[in-house]
């Protein structure tokens, strides 16, 4: 009986230890930037792209609270770029949507898969656009292959985002020469025909609907 009770503790000692550390502590300290923690989690046994119940990962939530250090880790550790939650964010096109330039550089050479689409349909440069996160635009068109031309379910690119939600001020205009230097077709229309350089003139974006001009929008 005693033999029975020391194995059946034995066997439960070994059970407890092999269960991997709790995800959401390694999702917290993603958020909070604790990079040990996360080390201390992963080498627990806890897999790098675990999601919550959102089905966020780790490096979704360091994407979103700016953690580029916690990025770092993660990204060494084998997290994936491209794991999509519930809400069809991935690091990669949340970080785009974010700003979060340095986060996106260090995703370059982790694969980012371009194809997958946020839940408007758009890429990681549209929302960029939208926001005027201007240093992104710049990597996001010199250095990822991104398509400059991509329409998303509102029948948007990206630069007919920088004119009808953007505000016509400097980053506005930076971001509008960047698209437009890397092939933005200055004359996609939306869907009832209205071109970038229509938009902004209704606007009254001059400095925008120069540059357009000078691209040969109509």
């Amino acid at each position: 009986m005693k033999f029975a009770i020391v194995v059946l503790s034995f066997l439960f000692a070994q059970v407890v230890m092999a269960q991997p550390v709790s995800p959401q502590r390694l999702h917290e300290a993603a958020t909070r930037g604790d990079t040990k923690a996360i080390a201390a989690a992963l080498d627990g046994g806890t897999p790098v792209d675990a999601t919550d119940r959102s089905g966020q990962t780790a490096l979704l939530l360091a994407v979103t609270a700016g953690q580029t250090e916690v990025a770092r880790l993660l990204l060494q550790r084998g997290a994936s770029v491209n794991a999509q939650a519930v809400n069809h964010d991935t690091p990669w096109l949340l970080a785009g949507a974010l700003g979060r330039t340095a986060i996106l550089e260090l995703m370059l050479s982790h694969k980012p898969d371009l194809s997958l689409r946020n839940r408007f349909g758009g890429s990681a440069l549209i929302p960029a656009c939208e926001r005027g996160h201007v240093e992104t635009i710049r990597l996001l068109t010199t250095k990822s292959g991104i398509d400059v031309n991509l329409v998303n379910n509102l029948g948007w690119t990206c630069l007919l985002e920088i004119v009808i939600l953007g505000d016509g001020g400097p980053r506005h205009v930076e971001a509008t020469r960047l698209v437009l230097a890397a092939g933005a077709n200055v004359n996609l229309a939306d869907r009832d025909g209205v071109t970038p350089l229509a938009h902004a003139r209704r606007r009254g974006q001059s400095a925008v609907a120069q540059l357009l001009v000078a691209a040969g929008g109509k």
